[in-house]
């Protein structure tokens, strides 16, 4: 047989063998680390039987697809220990994810943390014992029969799903067999290193209205040493967690009596938001969009109209009952349809188009109670939404000039490395989701395809992903425990326009339908500042800084003095505050530290004598005295580059 490898070059080998032995004949060096082969794009496992012509490739730790397929096989390891000691326990998912993997599943009786110890006992068993991973597949029937067998109603759901002709398959090691498409590695013996790493929450397919399970988290590696490495960074991160600072440093609080999902954004976190978001609305009126003010909430005519109230109802909070009230009031979940009703006032020309408009808006979205997490996802919310209305001509101009924006958000915020593109597409296979036609999902696709590609973005792709009216380009920020959310997005709608019917006049004085941009240049406030927390280890560049100095006293004697110089501060347009209490100096200067104060001024009788500052700054130190004129030269300075120290 012709074996063709990944740089072309061609092998004739003699029989059929496994992927192993396919791979000892390209090198005995890659042998000894593979994990997982690709024959003709499909994925095998390294004890499959390769026997015709086919492209050949070989993952090892190295490759994202290696990585994967080891840390999966470490989640069907941790399913088999937990049904081993837990024998009556209900398996739901188990992927892996990045840098780690998960397992769901339903107890009868509760588990901790505690118990890790004798999972993570038993896993050992397992890898030590070597069980080979088997790869079989059956008919939908005989799979039913398996999966009743073993009494997994999770797993009878999952079946379910799986399209009528596409392959059905198991993987099996020792007398454990799990429902799943692979790939995975060839025995149980070949992982080297892991750690259960947490343990929480979290409903079937994501939905609050199915029973909530428990998740196990755990990460593995190849080496000891690179894992024991990767548990230090999640110690740190921990410490960076927006969830535990946002609330150490004052900037965000939560209530039971309010509820989950509505944070209490304190002093110091609205002005950072105050900050964000005039910078965002000044940037948005150079480049030429029309700011809106409109409600919070609206009849469900609105939604009804737009097809939210039929695609996106679940998500939404309202007041009434359909055959019951007769007026239904929702709380808006997006600005849209009220942006799209302010296009209608008046027949626009294709000379008007195209028109930018740009709010910042209160929305709501309800959320499962299991899903929400300190800032990132919450109930009510504050979006730099937008909307472009253009001709068909000016789309990919408008595109990218959504596209420029964000990009100089990320620049400004210093984010610009912590971001990765995702186009989000429809699923065909579920079209009830989703409004249009395949054809007309075929062609914004396309289009948003071009597009991307003439910007030279590079992404991944999600199907499924796309909003209900059209597809989209998600920036993708991880938070420190890994977990990927949307920060800002740019969609494509053809499906709105006309479901509004929104027009213009053409060139030849005829009415035509104009295109829509759904944008957000900064997305949603709260859960961007989530991010600048983590990123920031709390410590805000000075422009955003809530408190940009702190004039402390030595003395009551230089009280007044102190009080003086921030005073000057903040008629200069520096956020200043001074610390006149009878406390050591050293406290005072500690207490700042720990509040991330960029800069400490400190005023002695000397300082006071010579008309002069002692400066210091968080991350620098001591920088000597300066005069009042020249700390604010220097503070405005760093302000206005917005740089990072």
């Amino acid at each position: 047989m012709i074996i063709t490898l990944k740089d072309g070059s061609k092998m004739q080998l003699e029989g059929a063998m496994t992927a192993l032995e396919v791979a000892k004949h390209i090198s005995e060096g890659l042998a000894r680390a593979a994990l997982v082969a690709k024959a003709d794009g499909k994925f095998v496992s390294m004890n499959e039987v390769i026997d015709g012509d086919c492209t050949f490739e070989v993952f090892t730790f190295k490759d994202e697809e290696g990585r994967l397929a080891y840390r999966h096989t470490c989640s069907h390891i941790l399913a088999q220990a937990v049904k081993n000691i837990y024998p009556t326990v209900q398996l739901a998912i188990g992927p892996a994810v990045k840098d780690g993997f998960y397992y769901d599943f339903e107890f009868k009786t509760p588990i901790t943390q505690a118990d890790f110890d004798k999972i993570e006992a038993e896993m050992k068993s397992i890898i030590k014992a070597d069980m080979p991973i088997v790869r079989s597949t059956m008919s939908r029937k005989d799979a039913e029969k398996l999966i009743k067998k073993m009494k997994q109603s999770y797993k009878m759901e999952l079946l379910a799903d799986i399209p009528e002709g596409e392959e059905i398959s198991f993987y099996t090691q020792g007398d454990f067999t799990d429902l799943c498409a692979g790939p995975h590695l060839a025995s149980t013996g070949k992982v080297k290193c892991f750690k259960l790493t947490s343990l929480t929450g979290a409903y079937w397919r994501g939905n609050e209205k199915n029973k909530m399970l428990t998740r196990i988290y755990g990460t593995a590696f190849d080496k000891k040493s690179d894992m024991d490495e990767y548990l230090q960074k999640l110690e740190e991160a921990k410490k960076r967690d927006h969830n535990k600072l946002g609330r150490e440093l004052g900037i965000f609080m939560t209530d039971e009596n309010i509820g989950q999902g509505l944070p209490l954004i304190m002093p110091k976190g609205a002005r950072i938001i105050q900050i964000m978001q005039r910078f965002v609305e000044d940037e948005e009126q150079r480049r030429g969009y029309l700011l809106t003010k409109t409600p919070i909430m609206s009849k469900n005519n609105l939604f009804i109209t737009s097809g939210h109230w039929d695609h996106y109802k679940d998500k939404m909070f309202y007041i009434g009952e359909e055959d019951v009230d007769d007026e239904i009031l929702c709380l808006r979940p997006m600005t849209c349809p009220f942006q799209f009703t302010i296009y209608k006032n008046g027949l626009k020309s294709y000379r008007d188009l195209p028109i930018r408009y740009a709010e910042t808006a209160i929305e709501f979205r309800k959320e499962a109670s299991g899903e929400m997490h300190g800032l990132t996802r919450i109930r009510q919310f504050t979006l730099a939404d937008g909307h472009i209305v253009c001709t068909p001509e000016q789309l990919e101009s408008e595109f990218a000039g959504a596209v420029d924006l964000i990009k100089f958000m990320l620049k400004t915020f210093d984010l610009e490395g912590d971001v990765t593109y995702r186009f989000s597409r429809w699923d065909p296979k579920n079209a009830d989701k989703y409004v249009g036609s395949a054809a007309d999902w075929e062609r914004s696709e396309g289009a948003m395809k071009t597009i991307l590609e003439d910007l030279g973005i590079e992404y991944t792709e999600a199907w499924g992903e796309a909003a209900f009216y059209g597809p989209k380009l998600d920036v993708q920020g991880t938070n420190v425990h890994g977990k990927e959310d949307t920060l800002f997005t740019v969609q494509l709608d053809f499906a709105l326009a006309e479901r509004f019917d929104m027009m213009y006049i053409d060139e030849n004085g005829e009415k035509a339908r104009p295109l829509i941009i759904h944008r957000s240049s900064i997305g949603c406030y709260e859960r961007t500042l989530a991010m600048l927390i983590e990123k920031y280890n709390g410590a805000f560049p000075m422009w955003l800084a809530p408190e940009q100095v702190r004039v402390l006293s030595l003395t009551d004697r230089t009280a007044d003095n102190a009080k003086k110089v921030a005073s000057e501060l903040t008629a200069a347009g520096l956020r200043a505050e001074a610390d006149v209490r009878s406390e050591k100096l050293g406290k005072k200067i500690r207490e700042a530290q720990l509040e991330k104060v960029p800069y400490v001024l400190v005023i002695g009788d000397k300082e006071a004598e010579d008309g002069v500052v002692a400066v210091r700054h968080r991350s620098e130190g001591d920088l000597g005295t300066m005069t009042v004129a020249e700390f604010i030269a220097k503070a405005a300075e760093e302000v206005a580059s917005k740089l990072r120290k």
